[in-house]
């Protein structure tokens, strides 16, 4: 009876954490920092789809290929870049980014702050219960946290399953340089694979059903990404769809057939033209919800319509902003709302910038698109602004214009926007094309979420001569 009862109290905590990706472990260590007990629960390797099939590998590929770009651009040394990559060196570099696909060091971490591990498949089993592999049953007294993520989504294309494509985790994990590549998509996955593949060496045709690039960026930022595609040789194709795709034996070449009637043979065919949330299977229909459906929640992450308010989905599994960092930043508002609940301390609900509600989800999320060159944009677009009713005033300006621009590499492209909503005077979106922007978007991101007003903005003086004096030209081109 005495052992019963500590099993059963060794296997009640107060959150339980589905999914050990960079959202979960956030989630886990918020609420472990606010003093309650909690346990994560993986089927794979803790550190989730970031730190071996995404953000982490698809950077690690690119990182050469825009250091090269830009050094091809600075007298002095572009005759030295002008060189193939070593196409094994950064495959192995990529390859140490994921540490090899072993978690060892994830698990040590998460050991040091006292969170637990279980490995295996999570399902819910009724309200605040969680049964891993039909066999242990963890009890939370709080909170359950869904933090499973998301995954690729093949189309019903004819022939496309039985072909084995690539999809972004095979993008960013392949061990050799495919010779022929053709990527369908013109997202962020297919722009930057697109980018990497091609400089290491394939080549890589690009298709894209709508006509053009990035469509939830500024239509600039897809257009100057598309020429600098095509320079490097990249066949790019819009307004063309893939009727169907034949692969005659594993291994062996992939036909693509087209709407227009032609075809294109490759060694590989990268589909990267949407997400599905990862919730098929883990129990959503014992809780009254659907399986395999995206979690609609408040702004605190909490799943609407489940009765007695404990279940949370925080993350890509919300369909709110499927970017890791946001699904930290939902993590971390998660925490203190679970905390705060748990402790009886009211929620600031009231408070659309306050420590319980993910604001930051629908009005400042910033991206860098991490092709050559970047872009970069925080907020809203000029149209999504427009749609939204405010009245607003859009200023360009040309970032090559800009003498730490010039500086940093001849031949400088780029562009700057800024989406002012003319009622308040601040900002609403801010979007950078050119290179090294990435760096330049958290100077927008805090004065989009800060909602710093034009006139301090002016008081904000950007250092002479670095790319961000780019900030000044805008703001004088809307002074006037």
């Amino acid at each position: 009876m005495a052992a019963t009862e500590a099993t059963k109290a060794a296997d009640e905590y107060d959150v339980i954490v589905l999914g050990a990706g960079p959202t979960g472990e956030n989630l886990a260590d918020r609420a472990h920092a606010a003093g309650l007990s909690a346990v994560v629960v993986e089927s794979e390797l803790v550190g989730g789809e970031c730190s071996y099939w995404a953000c982490m590998p698809s950077k690690a590929l690119l990182r050469p290929v825009t250091a090269r770009s830009e050094a091809r651009r600075v007298p002095g040394i572009k005759d030295a870049a002008d060189v193939p990559l070593d196409a094994p060196a950064v495959l192995a570099r990529r390859d140490a980014f994921t540490s090899y696909w072993k978690d060892d060091g994830q698990v040590r971490w998460m050991d040091s702050l006292g969170i637990d591990l279980v490995r295996g498949q999570g399902r819910l089993a009724g309200p605040r219960r969680v049964v891993v592999d039909g066999g242990r049953v963890l009890t939370a007294r709080h909170a359950v946290a869904v933090c499973t993520g998301s995954r690729a989504v093949l189309p019903g294309i004819p022939g496309l399953a039985e072909a084995r494509p690539w999809t972004s985790r095979d993008a960013t994990s392949a061990k050799s340089v495919p010779g022929r590549l053709v990527v369908v998509g013109g997202g962020v996955v297919g722009v930057e694979m697109a980018t990497a593949w091609r400089a290491l060496g394939a080549s890589v045709t690009l298709l894209v059903r709508g006509d053009g690039l990035l469509p939830r960026m500024e239509p600039f930022a897809g257009h100057l990404v598309a020429e600098s595609l095509a320079e490097a040789g990249v066949f790019l194709r819009t307004g063309v769809e893939v009727r169907e795709v034949r692969r005659e034996a594993p291994g062996g070449p992939v036909t693509v057939l087209l709407d227009s009637g032609d075809e294109i043979v490759a060694d590989e065919l990268l589909i990267a033209t949407g997400r599905a949330p990862r919730t098929e299977g883990i129990g959503l229909d014992t809780v009254g919800l659907t399986p395999g459906s995206w979690l609609d929640v408040d702004d605190s992450c909490r799943v609407t319509g489940v009765t007695g308010g404990w279940l949370y989905g925080v993350g890509d599994v919300n369909h709110r902003a499927l970017l890791t960092h946001q699904g930290k930043y939902q993590a971390r508002i998660a925490g203190a709302a679970i905390s705060a609940r748990a402790r009886g301390v009211p929620i600031l609900e009231s408070d659309r910038w306050g420590a319980h509600a993910a604001t930051a989800d629908t009005l400042a999320v910033p991206q860098v698109v991490f092709t050559d060159p970047e872009a970069a944009s925080v907020g809203l677009t000029a149209a999504a602004a427009e749609k939204a009713g405010y009245r607003t005033r859009v200023v360009d300006q040309d970032l090559a214009a800009v003498a730490g621009a010039s500086l940093y590499a001849d031949g400088y492209r780029g562009r700057a926007r800024m989406v002012v909503d003319l009622d308040r005077e601040v900002l609403l979106g801010v979007t950078f094309v050119g290179f090294g922007v990435g760096e330049l978007l958290h100077s927008a991101t805090v004065a989009v979420a800060g909602e710093v007003p034009i006139e301090r903005l002016w008081h904000a003086v950007p250092s002479y001569p670095t790319i961000s004096e780019v900030w000044l030209r805008l703001l004088e081109a809307y002074r006037g």
